[in-house]
C-alpha cells in the first residue's frame, strides 16, 4: 500500500454554514461538497449531521461535521491548547504578514509571526475554537539535510529519556535566525 495524500481531515463545528463562510472569507478556501444524513453510514446510529468539505489546496480537503443532537463541543482539558491545531502552508513571509493584517482587521486575534528557524508562522482560532496555523517555509537545503540526518537519533533518544535531544540545538543559535 502507498498513501497518495490526505483525502480529508475532519473536525467538529458548531455551525456548518458559519464555518464554511469563515474559511472562505478569511482563508480563501472554496466550499466543495456538503453531505447530510440522518444516520451515520459507518455505525448506522441514528444521528443527523451536516458534513462540509473545503478545498485546502494541493488536493487536500478540510472537512467539518455539525452534530446538532450531540452534547456541546469541548476539548481535551489535559492537552494544552497550542498542541492540537491544523497548519496550512502559505507561499511566502509576505503572504503570511498580509494574511495576519487581514485577520486582525477582521477582529481576529493573531499570535506571531513566530520564528521556528525553518519556517515562520502565525496562529489564531476559527469560530469553533480550533487553533489554526499558517506557515511559510524559510529553511535552506542545508538546514533540511541537517534535520534529516538526525531525525532517527532524536526519536530514539526521546523514546529512552523523554527529554528533548540536542541534535538540532543549532536551530536556536543566533547565526541561524533571520
Amino acid at each position: 500500500m502507498s498513501i497518495q495524500r490526505i483525502h480529508h481531515v475532519a473536525y467538529r463545528c458548531r455551525d456548518a454554514k458559519q464555518t464554511v463562510q469563515w474559511y472562505r472569507e478569511h482563508l480563501g478556501m472554496d466550499f466543495v461538497l456538503a453531505i447530510a444524513e440522518d444516520q451515520v453510514p459507518s455505525t448506522h446510529a441514528p444521528d443527523p449531521y451536516m458534513h462540509v468539505f473545503l478545498d485546502a489546496g494541493g488536493g487536500n480537503i478540510l472537512a467539518f461535521f455539525e452534530l446538532p443532537n450531540s452534547p456541546a463541543m469541548g476539548r481535551d482539558a489535559n492537552t494544552p491548547e497550542w498542541v492540537q491545531h491544523i497548519a496550512f502552508k502559505v507561499g511566502s513571509i509576505e503572504e503570511l504578514e498580509a494574511t495576519k493584517a487581514k485577520l486582525q482587521a477582521a477582529g481576529i486575534e493573531v499570535i506571531g509571526p513566530t520564528d521556528h528557524t525553518i519556517f515562520k508562522s502565525i496562529y489564531f482560532f476559527d469560530p469553533n475554537g480550533h487553533r489554526v496555523e499558517l506557515a511559510a517555509d524559510t529553511a535552506t537545503a542545508e538546514m533540511n539535510a541537517k534535520l534529516d540526518a538526525v531525525k532517527w537519533d532524536m526519536l530514539d533518544e526521546w523514546a529512552q529519556t523523554r527529554r528533548a535531544p540536542k541534535h538540532a540545538a543549532w536551530m536556536h543559535e543566533k547565526e541561524f535566525k533571520a
